[in-house]
């Protein structure tokens, strides 16, 4: 049993002002003993909750003889903490909790400052240079408690441990035996990352690696936010690690690699994960397309069509043959569109043949093929295979070329429902577009049913949105009608704990035509965009912006997010 005057014992400095020396003989015997040892606590630990000391004297005491800042833990954030770099038993173990994170510093909240065994085993697990800041002994053991009852309180939890490479279900099984893919911090790090992207509905995952720093980013509604800053030195290990999950060549960094994963976070929740990796100037790129198979079954009515864009949409793809076309830039929900169009033709009736590049939402009932250019497996090539299994609708991810187009809008002639998708700014040129590709007027004019553009307008958060008031200039020249001004109300946006931008969520802003028989007849005369937008907007068809100032109206965007999603002449 150590003397509690000989230099071991690390508290020595307070052996006068809290404990006589009876008393530290005695605590030291006890701590030191089999029964003791079992408890798995420290010295400091074991005097603090047996009543031997008071826990706010040895903090005090601790700031002064060691130099320490002491931090009130009640004035802290617990659901803010970076606890996914630190599982449970190493909370317990040493009584820590992670604070933050700046650069490669971790700032851990510790009672004792002499734990030299804390610091040096929290260092090995998150290869991040651990900093003592100075608490209460009592405080810190009631914030561990809260943080792990709030970790099994909800499905997506705070801990890295919950979702750990044991709890979460992977596409594949891990066999490296590579300790720098399968080490525990990088797949702890990791398993949070996902969790906390799906918690966070982001739709994209990047990973960046640069020449001093690595940098992780979250899309979330349609916007990058960052996310973390991990060392680049672990950089190499988690794109590893991801590529291993991936099935992904990990000795392969010269040349792009396509991949695939799926977690399941619980028996009736699972998303899938399309990655990508690319060489770049530093290294290589991830990134992570979160496919939510939920947004196949949203339906019609919650994707934001106006009410007589709805009867519109669902008129076109009630009929039993025809091209319904949906346009709009990457990542402006087109797909998600198409889909819930799909489930409502989704009928033990109906044989729906998909082909796409890559499918990214899986539905039972849907025949998907994904397109694979390696073998041969085109738009093309399944288009014309699909003619040949008796199909009643064919859905074709993109047309990206003249062959896939003439096939498809011969399908339309020839008694199929098709719903494909074109990357164009609005409707009327996507006509344009079919001609560049060498479709002739007569085809598109017969084939096409309905032409829709969609943009993505993020929601003013329903919590903190505030009323604003904006010239009558500038309302005007948005296309409000002064006849509206003085019973219109104008929200925007704010920020709070809710939605941190002022914004949650997205709806869709939609521009629907139709062909009817006189833009049939404008598109046989070889009628130019400028012409059928004019003709369109004639026959009541809004545009983009049009519609998008009606959600402004409603209150459910604000006036800024539609000037930043139509700024190009509608």
């Amino acid at each position: 049993m150590p003397d509690a005057a000989t230099e071991d014992y690390p508290f020595k400095g307070f052996n006068h002002f809290l404990l006589t020396s009876q008393q530290i003989n005695t605590t030291l015997g006890l701590q030191y003993s089999k029964a003791a040892t079992k408890m798995q606590m420290t010295l400091l630990h074991y005097l603090i909750i047996n009543n031997l000391i008071d826990s706010l004297d040895v903090a005090l005491k601790a700031s002064v003889e060691y130099g320490l800042a002491l931090l009130d833990l009640n004035a802290v954030d617990l659901t803010q903490l970076p606890l996914y770099l630190l599982n449970e038993k190493l909370l317990r173990k040493h009584n820590t909790l992670p604070l933050f994170v700046r650069g490669n510093t971790l700032f851990i909240a510790l009672a004792d400052p002499t734990d030299q065994t804390a610091l040096d085993e929290i260092k090995f697990h998150c290869q991040l240079h651990p900093e003592v800041i100075l608490v209460e002994a009592l405080k810190l053991t009631r914030a561990i408690d809260i943080c792990i009852d709030a970790s099994t309180s909800t499905n997506l939890t705070l801990f890295e441990n919950t979702y750990d490479a044991s709890d979460i279900s992977l596409s594949i099984e891990d066999t490296s035996d590579d300790a720098d893919i399968n080490d525990t911090p990088i797949v702890s790090f990791l398993n949070k990352t996902l969790t906390d992207a799906i918690k966070k509905n982001a739709s994209d995952i990047h990973l960046e690696t640069y020449e001093n720093t690595f940098r992780i980013r979250f899309r979330t509604d349609g916007l990058l936010y960052q996310y973390a800053n991990p060392p680049l030195s672990i950089a190499n290990r988690i794109i590893s690690r991801i590529k291993v999950m991936a099935k992904l060549n990990i000795s392969e960094h010269r040349i792009p690699q396509d991949g695939h994963l799926k977690i399941s976070l619980s028996k009736d929740k699972a998303v899938d994960f399309r990655v990508n990796a690319c060489p770049t100037l530093f290294g290589e790129k991830i990134v992570l397309r979160i496919l939510d198979p939920n947004k196949a079954h949203m339906g019609v009515k919650q994707l934001g069509f106006e009410p007589e864009q709805e009867k519109l949409f669902l008129d076109a793809i009630n009929k039993p043959y025809g091209m319904i076309l949906v346009t709009g830039p990457t990542g402006s929900g087109k797909t998600v569109t198409l889909y819930s169009a799909l489930n409502l033709l989704n009928r033990i009736e109906c044989n729906i043949c998909t082909v796409e590049d890559p499918v990214e939402i899986t539905v039972d009932g849907i025949n998907q093929v994904n397109v694979n250019l390696k073998t041969g497996l085109t738009f093309a090539t399944t288009l014309r295979a699909f003619l040949r299994q008796d199909p009643d609708i064919i859905m074709v991810g993109e047309i990206r070329d003249f062959e896939t187009a003439d096939i498809a809008v011969k399908a339309a002639q020839t008694g199929h429902l098709v719903l494909s998708t074109l990357h164009t700014n609005d409707a009327p040129q996507t006509l344009n577009r079919l001609l560049q590709m060498g479709i002739e007027p007569y085809n598109i004019a017969s084939a096409i049913l309905l032409i829709m553009a969609q943009r993505l307008a993020r929601c003013l958060c329903p919590l903190c949105k505030k009323i604003v008031i904006i010239p009558t200039a500038t309302l005007l020249s948005f296309g409000f009608n002064e006849s509206e001004l003085n019973d219109l109300t104008i929200f925007g946006a704010v920020g709070c704990d809710n939605c941190k931008t002022g914004y949650k969520g997205r709806i869709g802003i939609f521009q629907v035509m139709p062909l009817s028989e006189a833009l049939r007849n404008l598109i046989l005369a070889n009628g130019n965009a400028e012409q059928i937008t004019r003709l369109a907007e004639l026959e009541g068809n809004h545009t983009l912006r049009t519609s998008g100032i009606n959600k402004v109206r409603l209150g459910i965007t604000s006036l800024e997010e539609i000037d930043r999603i139509t700024k190009e002449k509608q």
